[in-house]
């Protein structure tokens, strides 16, 4: 079950963090990885994991907020059968609080890169006669979260993307679904409480942890097993979804 043998998978942002454990689990189960971040340098840990475990792998520089570079970046891929948009920045504000600077920047990101990996993979999934989209939103998308205002916002319009994908492109085998998962421990996450949270690291990574019901954050293999089902022959049901992954934090707060 959930072989991904012959099939050809692009990861964006997978050079760390839950994009890294996506791309070392698919490498592991039989695919032809392709992994895109903003440079070399920052994916060869991950192409050394894999190719030390006998994976196939192949990263390519590349800024997802640029539509040019990422339509000569999947010309240059070719066909594939599997994309996961999984690239994005976080960003700590209100709606007041927020620069137009920073709004515009997470927008870039985690929407614009989005739509141009849409944009530049729907062709190549026709010549592989259809395939599957996986887009990495949030429970920001489904919940209030304080201070997140354009993370949020970014993340609700990843899931509009989602639905509005899974319909268009019913009739040529494309299957479209999300993930939306709680704070998951990663590189990202220690960086961003070191950034914003200077001298009270200790503090704020236990209070995120507890704020996920289950009492700890969820861990990046988690996320991509998850992924792996849903990009899986098993899954060929299943598009048009959301799945949260997250502890019990959107059903079980209170």
């Amino acid at each position: 079950m959930f072989s991904l043998q012959s099939k050809k998978a692009v990861i964006t942002g997978g050079g760390s963090g839950i994009g890294r454990a996506i791309a070392v689990l698919f490498a592991k189960q039989g695919a032809e990885v392709h992994i895109i971040d903003l440079s070399i340098e920052s994916a060869q840990d991950a192409v050394d994991e894999i190719k030390n475990a006998g994976g196939n792998v192949f990263s390519h520089a590349c800024n997802v907020s640029s539509q040019a570079d990422v339509k000569a970046t999947f010309e240059k891929i070719g066909s594939i059968n599997i994309l996961i948009n999984n690239a994005g920045i976080a960003n700590v504000g209100k709606a007041d609080t927020t620069s137009e600077a920073d709004f515009d920047r997470v927008m870039d990101v985690n929407v614009k890169g989005v739509y141009n990996c849409l944009f530049a993979a729907i062709p190549q999934f026709r010549l592989s006669g259809g395939g599957v989209i996986l887009n990495m939103a949030s429970i920001a998308a489904w919940v209030g979260i304080s201070d997140r205002f354009a993370y949020s916002t970014a993340k609700g319009a990843v899931m509009a993307m989602t639905l509005s994908v899974a319909r268009d492109y019913l009739s040529e085998n494309i299957r479209c679904n999300s993930i939306s998962p709680a704070r998951v421990h990663t590189p990202f996450v220690d960086g961003f409480i070191s950034k914003n949270y200077a001298g009270k690291e200790e503090e704020m990574f236990e209070k995120l942890s507890k704020s996920q019901p289950i009492g700890r954050m969820g861990k990046p293999d988690e996320i991509a097993a998850l992924a792996l089902y849903l990009c899986s022959e098993e899954a060929g049901f299943i598009t048009g979804c959301d799945y949260p992954i997250d502890g019990g934090f959107i059903k079980l707060n209170n």
